[in-house]
């Protein structure tokens, strides 16, 4: 199976929405011949037959995600107590639960959603602890998404201190947003409980031609990218991986680092996507 040269940590990849990954069965046999330990996956229909085949499930989407962040009480508490009870079905299976922090309504003050958060997250810890699972944040700066940066994720761990609210490490969001990633990891190590394996390349000469404050004018847009950046498979953008495993491993991170392929050059065909994910693999592999 495959890990990486640093720390040791197992490597998958985060299921996709092409067409030839939607045969799980078939999917799963070729993450096993090329020798992936984990697949993170979407729901939890799909849960028992990854760990029936002897995979392990790196993580798992939480439910109903934005309704957990809505003005409507009667919206949180449904959603919580769905989550409950997909928590307890995946007791003993899953241990990392995936989201990121998206408002139902992002036009609200970020401050009043961030106090929505608070509330369902709080009711979702007692749920966590007892299934011995927790919540991992990706901080994607969606539309009026939460927990994306330092002072927001400070933040929310003052207001929910549980050890099962945790951080999906994915330092290419980091990159987008001149968040230095290593730094990050060094405030943040003892809260990882999945990484992401994906990283930024950054497009110096797209910055002086467009900026960072406006959309181009003229210029095509780049498929997972933005203005002046674009997501790439790990060792084709800026992270420097070998110090963040060098982090995790001193903090005793024993989790997995999973592939989140978003990579133009890669994306978009099933002989690219394979090829995307196996040369991720191998450059963690060596890191």
């Amino acid at each position: 199976m495959s890990t990486t040269r640093t720390g040791g940590f197992g490597i998958g990849f985060r299921r996709g929405g092409r067409p030839w990954q939607q045969n799980l069965a078939a999917l799963i046999d070729w993450a096993k011949d090329h020798g992936f330990e984990c697949i993170d996956v979407r729901g939890a229909d799909v849960v028992q037959q990854i760990v029936d085949a002897g995979l392990a499930v790196g993580s798992a989407d939480l439910l109903d995600g934005r309704n957990l962040i809505s003005p409507d009480k009667a919206k949180r508490d449904e959603a919580v107590a769905a989550n409950v009870e997909y928590l307890e079905a995946c007791a003993g299976k899953v241990r990392n639960f995936f989201c990121v922090m998206l408002p139902e309504d992002r036009e609200r003050p970020r401050a009043e959603n961030f106090g929505y958060m608070v509330e369902s997250f709080a009711q979702l810890t007692d749920a966590l602890e007892a299934a011995g699972g927790r919540v991992v944040i990706e901080g994607w700066p969606g539309p009026g998404a939460l927990c994306c940066t330092p002072e927001t994720l400070r933040a929310f761990f003052q207001e929910v201190p549980s050890p099962a609210m945790g951080v999906n490490y994915d330092p290419s969001h980091l990159i987008r947003m001149g968040i230095e990633p290593v730094r990050f990891l060094q405030e943040f190590a003892a809260r990882v409980g999945h990484v992401h394996g994906k990283d930024t390349e950054l497009l110096a000469e797209r910055r002086y031609e467009l900026g960072t404050e406006q959309p181009a004018t003229f210029a095509e847009g780049i498929p997972f990218g933005g203005t002046h950046w674009r997501y790439t498979i790990p060792g084709h953008g800026q992270m420097r991986w070998i110090k963040a495993f060098e982090v995790l491993a001193a903090a005793g991170y024993d989790g997995f680092v999973s592939v989140e392929l978003e990579d133009a050059n890669f994306n978009g065909s099933e002989d690219g996507e394979k090829r995307g994910l196996l040369l991720a693999k191998a450059f963690l592999e060596g890191c």
